[in-house]
Order: C-alpha cells, then sequence, then structure tokens
C-alpha cells in the first residue's frame, strides 16, 4: 500500500489539506530516509552498478518535475530549463555518475524545498461530486449571485447556451463548479449536461436565465455524481515576507547566491553580464517565496518596476564584478520587497487533476 508523502490527511470540508507535514516527517526520520532512499535507488540504477546514470536520473528528474506541476519534458523552454537545473542540482554540472549519499543528499533538499512551499501555500484536493452545487442551487444566496452575473454577462453572449455557458465559468469550486475552461469538464460535465435543453435561442429576461441555468446546473449536478472530478486548488498571497526572511539572513542569501553564480558564465576577469540579472533572479525566486517569473502576470509588473527602479540593473552589455552583481540583486528583491508590502499580490488556482493522486508519481511516494 502506498502512502502519499504531501502531507497529512486534514480533511478540509471534502478535501485533502497538502501541507507537506508527511516529507518533513519522512526526511527528519533518518533510519526511514535511508531505507526509502535505498528502495529509489535501488529500482533506478538499471545496471546495478551502485551509481546513477544522466539517462537512470531521468525517470526521477520527471518525476520531480510532475510533482512541481511542471508539463512533461520537451513542452516549454521554460519548463525544460527548470528539468536541467534539477538534473544538474544532482551531477552538479559535471559528474556522469551519481553516488547513493550524493542521490541521497539532493533528494533530501529538493523534498525540503517542497514541503516548505507546501507548509507556506497548502494545497488543497477536493472531490466534486455535485453535493456542494445542489447545496448552492437550494441555498439562499442563489437567486441574489446568479441575478448578479446575469447583469454582468446578459450583453455579451447572442444565445441563452452561451450565457449559461458563461454564468458556469463565473462560479468557482466553492459553488461546487470545478473549472469550466478545462476542457475535459467541459466536454464530460457541462456540455452533456446541457443537451437535453432547448438553449439555441436568443435571450429574453433574467427570469429565463434563471430557470434554464437552474435546469443546466441540476444536470451538472447529476454528471458529477456519476463523474466526480478531482480538483486541486491553491490560495497565494505574495506580501514580500519571504523576501525579507531571505534578506535579513545573510549566510542564507550568501549561500543561495554563490550556488547560483557559480554556474553562470563569466569572462577571463570573472566579471559577470548583466543580461544574467533576471535568469539569476528567477532561480533564486523559490527561496524568497516567489513565483517563477512568467507565471503570475501582476507580478512580472512589480519586478519590471524593480529592474526600472534599480540604477542600470537593465543595462545589460555592462560586465560587472560578483559582488557588486550581488550587490544590484539585493537592492531588485529589496524593491519587489517594498512593493508587495505595500500592495500584496493574492491568487487561486484551480486545476483539475486528470489522475488518480497515488499514480501521479513514482518517486515520490513510499511502499
Amino acid at each position: 500500500m502506498e502512502n502519499s508523502l504531501w502531507g497529512n490527511q486534514n480533511q478540509k470540508r471534502n478535501g485533502e489539506v497538502l501541507d507537506g507535514s508527511n516529507i518533513m516527517e519522512l526526511v527528519g526520520n533518518e533510519q526511514g530516509f535511508s531505507k526509502f532512499v535505498d528502495n529509489k535507488f535501488h529500482e533506478l540504477d538499471k545496471d546495478k552498478d551502485g551509481k546513477l546514470s544522466l539517462k537512470e536520473l531521468e525517470p526521477a528528474v520527471a518525476d520531480i518535475g510532475a510533482a512541481l506541476g511542471l508539463p512533461a519534458q520537451g513542452t516549454t523552454p521554460d519548463s525544460d530549463h527548470i528539468y536541467y537545473q534539477v538534473l544538474n542540482e544532482f551531477t552538479h554540472g559535471k559528474q556522469e555518475k551519481v553516488s547513493k549519499s550524493e542521490f541521497k543528499e539532493v533528494l533530501s533538499d529538493i523534498l525540503l524545498g517542497m514541503a516548505a512551499g507546501l507548509k507556506r501555500d497548502p494545497i488543497v484536493i477536493l472531490r466534486m461530486d455535485g453535493e456542494d452545487l445542489l447545496e448552492f442551487l437550494n441555498g439562499p444566496s442563489y437567486d441574489e449571485e446568479m441575478a448578479s452575473i446575469f447583469s454582468q454577462i446578459q450583453n455579451s453572449s447572442t444565445s441563452l447556451r452561451e450565457l449559461v455557458i458563461e454564468a458556469f465559468g463565473r462560479l468557482n469550486v466553492d459553488r461546487g463548479i470545478p473549472p469550466t475552461s478545462d476542457s475535459w469538464v467541459f466536454n464530460n460535465i457541462v456540455d452533456p449536461a446541457l443537451l437535453s435543453q432547448a438553449l439555441d435561442r436568443p435571450v429574453t429576461d433574467q427570469e429565463t436565465f434563471m430557470e434554464e441555468f437552474k435546469k443546466g446546473a441540476l444536470s451538472v449536478v447529476d454528471c458529477l455524481k456519476e463523474k466526480p472530478v478531482i480538483v486541486a486548488h491553491s490560495e497565494n498571497t505574495f506580501d514580500g515576507s519571504g523576501v525579507k526572511r531571505l534578506l535579513s539572513n545573510k549566510f542564507e542569501l550568501d549561500k543561495t547566491l554563490n550556488t547560483v553564480l557559480e554556474n553562470l558564465p563569466k569572462d577571463r576577469s570573472g566579471n559577470i553580464s548583466k543580461d544574467s540579472l533576471r535568469v539569476t533572479l528567477d532561480v533564486v525566486s523559490p527561496s524568497a517565496g516567489l513565483p517563477p517569473v512568467g507565471a503570475i502576470e501582476e507580478m512580472d509588473k512589480v519586478i519590471s518596476e524593480a529592474f526600472k527602479t534599480v540604477n542600470n540593473a537593465d543595462n545589460k552589455s555592462v560586465m560587472i564584478k560578483e559582488e557588486e552583481f550581488k550587490k544590484i540583486l539585493s537592492e531588485i528583491l529589496r524593491s519587489i520587497m517594498l512593493q508587495l508590502e505595500g500592495s500584496p499580490i493574492s491568487i487561486s488556482s484551480n486545476s483539475v487533476v486528470h489522475e488518480p493522486l497515488s499514480s501521479s508519481t513514482t518517486l515520490l511516494h513510499s511502499s
């Protein structure tokens, strides 16, 4: 029987909270973690030579990427860069074989990093089976909320069907609706639920809309009872506290920056191009509690403003000494921190899980 490492079995409504506690417990148990590593190393070491080749490491790297929520290798240049960084952590960018002790050390660091992220921003796994949606449809807030949605979208669609579909998109998991932007949800839940209704007609009035929407929603309830949808729900607030923690710990900051700078290209004098500042910031971001560059539009604006604020940070052609590079990067982080302290950025995300959690990764499950 497999036990998930993601977190304890805390139940939030009908969802499981993944908070990283089980990962912390595993890594903190020296005997248990050594056994875990022995089993995984044995599985990966196909030629049984006591070391892992680059090819033998590939399944581990792929599983770590899946656990981080990355698309498969070869999908995008950005995700491939992260896969490369994970592999580079194991090989230190040089060696072709990795010993068991090296594998254990790096895996421990990666798992603890994941656990810290889950502790800061837990993920709730929701099983959407129609119960919450039915409760909303029969609840006291239904009429007022749907009337408000109708007033916002009544002029955006030409047919009643399009309006009903758009209204489903305005509701969220709190109302028992999985993300309708997900093609599987639309094709297997929403679209079949609406087939029995004659909705290919113009929108007439709010009363008709409310009546037809409720009919469709009750059909969605039936579909969800037959085919429950699993949704990973997370809520994150970026308020600069993670950046502040990193900047206030000089030892940790220097260690993080030195690790990154080791792999940056330098000229003969050891100078680094300012062109590497953005790449370095992206690598440092997890340690500062920031999302990857490009993941959140509002955050990208904050980062761009930070580069404008810091004197000559965007002058990419200049080569500078390592200490000056660190100083500029620290100033950029400080600018990001101050902006987020003044105007925190809050986001929530809902992703449909298309495969059982127990089989989503093999590396990160214990036997």
